[in-house]
């Protein structure tokens, strides 16, 4: 049988290891995906630590029902080298993006089409094994989508970065003011976001990030204006600047700091959409939520539907690439360490 090769976490809060595992059958609507490409994620660093930060010293575990050895990475694209016997026997030889936030299909949110709100979700590289290989199993074909004429790095990072960037986004685009836009935290999602803003929205598209590196690259790819949150008083500016506020924001960082400063900037009935996963704990006086009469929603990745609506926009040229580095996957713990670091902009796409 043959056998495929895994950079696997066996042990919470180490690196990773190669594993090297029999190459699994597909069966019933299962499709056996060759990897080619697969972005690396800062949700996948939470994972490898095993546990999520609560703020005040507490934090939440992880690491229940999850088996090891276990396979990281979600932002997959590749080759179908094999399907099970109830699927398209044509989806073989055919380059897709893999849709990775599976529920069980079964449960109220999964019928009404919210897989990624399914309690039993299978999301793979978060739940079951996942794109640091050679091969994935992915449940169901419906799960594989066409991205010709992209090249195979964008397409990967839309299945994560991208899809939630572009969900977070939607939820800005039925308010009644649009006035301007504010992005925090120019990670990948971020620069996604920045990109899709641009394709979403007319106003003028803010960033705010403590990366001078971020600030320069957003500028250059077509942010209005760009803040350092640390600079000395830097939201009275910004609410001078912006005529009292923005209207929308997206906290792409999502830490206690960020939210802090979302909070401070947004205009009076605006809205703050939270999508970073940073962790930490954020609190709010009521007057002063009633008081601005602010919206606060969190959001963390799409739906199949949302990550079909991306690809098209994607496909029809709307959307900007951004700025992406092709890294071996057998690097994939190195690229880790710079990312936990911060000295990553953009994304670091793994190849095969």
């Amino acid at each position: 049988m043959a056998r495929m090769v895994r950079q696997s976490l066996v042990k919470f809060d180490a690196p990773l290891c190669e594993t090297i595992v029999d190459t699994p059958r597909p069966q019933g609507r299962e499709v056996l995906v060759r990897i080619e490409r697969c972005g690396l994620c800062h949700s996948d660093l939470h994972i490898q630590d095993g546990y999520a930060d609560l703020g005040g010293g507490k934090k939440l575990d992880t690491t229940r029902g999850m088996a090891l050895p276990f396979t990281l990475g979600h932002e997959i694209a590749g080759v179908v080298d094999e399907v099970g016997p109830d699927a398209p026997k044509d989806l073989i030889g055919t380059k897709k993006a893999v849709f990775p936030w599976i529920g069980c299909g079964q449960c109220r949110d999964c019928l009404a089409g919210d897989e990624n709100l399914c309690v039993k979700q299978r999301f793979l590289g978060v739940s079951i094994d996942g794109g640091f290989a050679t091969h994935v199993l992915v449940p169901d074909a419906k799960y594989l989508l066409d991205y010709d004429p992209l090249p195979v790095n964008h397409a990967a990072t839309l299945m994560c970065s991208g899809v939630t960037a572009y969900g977070a986004l939607k939820r800005l685009a039925d308010r009644p003011r649009q006035r301007n836009l504010l992005l925090i935290g120019l990670g990948g999602v971020g620069m996604m976001g920045l990109s899709f803003a641009q394709a979403m929205f007319k106003q003028p598209i803010t960033v705010a990030d403590l990366s001078p590196a971020a600030r320069e690259t957003a500028l250059k790819n077509g942010a209005a204006a760009a803040y350092d949150p640390a600079e000395v008083d830097v939201v009275k500016r910004m609410l001078k600047e912006s005529d009292g506020g923005f209207d929308g924001v997206v906290d792409f960082a999502g830490n206690e700091k960020s939210m802090a400063f979302a909070v401070s900037t947004v205009a009076r009935g605006g809205k703050v959409v939270v999508s970073g996963l940073m962790g930490g704990n954020f609190s709010l006086p009521m007057v002063q939520w009633v008081y601005k009469r602010m919206t606060i929603e969190g959001f963390m990745v799409g739906t199949l539907a949302e990550a079909q609506e991306l690809m098209a926009l994607a496909r029809a040229g709307k959307i900007k690439p951004t700025p992406m580095k092709e890294e071996p996957m057998a690097d994939v713990q190195k690229w880790i360490d710079e990312l936990r670091a911060g000295k990553v902009v953009g994304r670091i796409v793994l190849k095969n």
